[in-house]
C-alpha cells in the first residue's frame, strides 16, 4: 500500500480540549509528587514545607505565565525548542531543544525506576528490571496507540490520586480531632531547627521539580482545539491548581507528623501514612504513587516523542526516523520507540544522577522561554507603551531572574555534565550544517 506524505510527515490530529489539557499537565505533574522529596526538604527547611512550596509557586508563576505567551504565539510542537528558534534564531532554538532534551528524556525514566522501586518492595519475588521492563513496554503501547486513549488514561490515574488525596484530608482531619493541642502556624514558623529564610529558599531550588510539566502542555499545541486560546489557559490552570495541591497537602501532613525526624528520610511520607492510617494508608499511598508516576511516565514519554518529532520534521535530526508519522495511528512511532529504548537505563541508572540532569535541562528551557518572550513581544514587536512594558519586559524578566537563582542550588558536577550535554548538541549542529556554512533548519508554520 502506497503511504502519502500527509499520512507520514503531516500535521498531528487537533483533539484535544481545555479539560483534557489541563489533566495531562496535572498528570505530568504528578500530585502525590509532593511526597517524593517530603522527608528532605522538611530537614532543609526545618519543618517549614508548605512555606517553601509557596516560594517556589511564586517564581513557577512567572515562567509559566511566559509560557503561556509563547504557546499563544506559535501554537505548534516543540515547546522552548520552538520558541527560541522562532525568536532567536534556529541555532540557538536547537541547543535549547537539546538542553530541554535532558529533562524529558530522563522524566519518564525517573518514572520507570519509582515504579520498580516501590513494586519490588511490595512484591519481593519480582525483579526491579522486570517491572521497568514490562511497564516501558505498556507505555510505548499505549503512547504509540495515539493521544486520545493517553487522555482517557490521564481521567483514571487523576481519579485514583483524587480518591487518595480525599481518603488522605478524611484520616487527617479524624487524626487531628482525635490529638490534643495543634499549632496551625508551625509548617510556616518551623520546629526551630533552622532560623531565617535561607533555608526556604534553599528548599524552594528543591522543589522546582515538583512543577516540572506546564510547559509539557506546550508540546500539544498541534493536538489542541483552539490552540491559541486553550493552551496558555491550560498552562496556568494546571501551574496554579497543582502549586495548590503541593501547599495543601504538604501543610495538611507537617500538622499531621510535626516531625522532621523520619525513620527514613528519603520515603519520609512513609512515616506521615503511618501516623495518619497505619499500614492502610502506607498501602494505599503505594498504589496511588505508583499510578501517578505511571500517568507521568505516560505524559512525559508522550512529551518528547512530539519535541523529537519536531526536531525530526525541522531536519536538524534525522527526518527519516524522527520527522515522520504512522499512516495508521498519525503519531511518531519511531520517536516513541527511541524515548522507549533510552528509557531502559532505568535499569543500571540512580535517582540522584537523574534528579541532576532533569535540573539542568528544565532550568536552561525556564531561563530561555523567559527571555524569548521578551525578544518576540518587546524587541520585535515593540509592545512598549503602558502595561505592555510590564507584560513583555518586567514579568519575563523576574521570570528570568527567578530561574537564574534557581541555577545557583545546582551542584557543580551537574553544571559539567550538562554544559557537557551542550557540548555534544553544538558538535553535532556543526555536523549538520557543514561549519554553519548550511543554514539551520527551520520549522515549517503552516498551521
Amino acid at each position: 500500500m502506497t503511504v502519502t506524505s500527509a499520512a507520514t510527515e503531516g500535521h498531528l490530529r487537533r483533539v484535544l480540549g481545555l479539560p483534557s489539557l489541563v489533566l495531562f499537565g496535572l498528570v505530568y505533574m504528578v500530585p502525590l509528587t509532593v511526597f517524593t522529596t517530603y522527608g528532605i526538604v522538611t530537614e532543609v527547611t526545618g519543618g517549614r514545607l508548605p512555606f517553601a512550596y509557596v516560594v517556589t509557586l511564586v517564581a513557577m508563576v512567572f515562567t509559566a505565565r511566559s509560557y503561556a505567551r509563547m504557546a499563544g504565539a506559535f501554537p505548534v510542537a516543540g515547546s522552548a525548542y520552538t520558541y527560541t528558534q522562532k525568536t532567536f534564531g534556529a541555532p540557538i532554538g536547537f541547543l535549547a531543544g537539546w538542553s530541554l532534551l535532558l529533562d524529558y528524556l530522563f522524566l519518564p525514566m525517573i518514572n520507570y525506576l519509582v515504579i520498580g522501586i516501590y513494586l519490588e518492595a511490595a512484591f519481593p519475588a519480582i525483579p526491579a528490571w522486570i517491572i521497568i521492563v514490562v511497564t516501558i513496554a505498556i507505555v510505548t503501547v499505549l503512547n504509540i496507540i495515539g493521544i486520545v486513549s493517553v487522555a482517557r488514561a490521564n481521567f483514571l490515574i487523576i481519579a485514583i490520586q483524587a480518591i487518595f488525596i480525599v481518603t488522605f484530608v478524611v484520616l487527617s482531619c479524624v487524626t487531628l480531632f482525635g490529638s490534643g493541642s495543634v499549632d496551625p502556624a508551625a509548617p510556616f514558623s518551623g520546629d526551630g531547627t533552622t532560623s531565617g529564610l535561607a533555608p526556604v529558599f534553599a528548599g524552594a531550588a528543591i522543589l522546582c521539580l515538583s512543577f516540572l510539566g506546564f510547559d509539557a502542555v506546550s508540546t500539544l499545541s498541534e493536538e489542541a482545539k483552539d490552540p491559541k486560546r486553550t493552551v496558555p489557559q491550560a498552562i496556568m490552570i494546571a501551574t496554579l491548581v497543582s502549586g495548590l495541591i503541593f501547599i495543601g497537602l504538604s501543610y495538611l501532613s507537617q500538622v499531621v507528623f510535626p516531625s522532621n525526624e523520619f525513620t527514613d528520610v528519603d520515603s519520609g511520607a512513609l512515616d506521615v501514612m503511618a501516623a495518619v492510617g497505619g499500614d492502610f494508608a502506607k498501602t494505599f499511598f503505594t498504589a496511588a504513587y505508583v499510578a501517578g508516576a505511571l500517568g507521568s511516565a505516560i505524559t512525559s514519554q508522550a512529551s518528547v516523542a512530539r519535541i523529537l518529532f519536531a526536531m525530526g520534521r525541522d531536519g536538524i535530526l534525522p527526518r527519516r526516523v524522527f520527522g515522520r508519522l504512522s499512516a495508521r495511528y498519525a503519531t511518531p512511532v519511531y520517536a516513541i520507540l527511541v524515548v522507549s529504548v533510552v528509557s531502559l537505563l532505568a535499569v543500571v541508572i540512580d535517582l540522584a544522577t537523574l534528579a541532576s540532569l532533569i535540573s539542568f535541562g528544565a532550568l536552561v528551557a525556564f531561563s530561555v522561554v523567559n527571555l524569548s518572550v521578551i525578544k518576540h513581544y518587546f524587541v520585535d514587536l515593540r509592545q512598549r507603551s503602558g502595561g505592555q512594558i510590564v507584560n513583555s519586559l518586567v514579568l519575563p524578566f523576574i521570570g528570568f531572574a527567578l530561574t537564574v537563582w534557581l541555577w545557583t542550588s545546582l551542584s557543580s558536577e551537574t553544571l559539567i555534565v550538562g554544559l557537557c550535554w551542550l557540548a555534544v548538541g553544538f558538535i553535532w549542529l556543526l555536523g549538520v550544517t557543514r561549519g554553519f556554512s548550511r543554514p539551520t533548519p527551520t520549522l515549517d508554520l503552516k498551521e
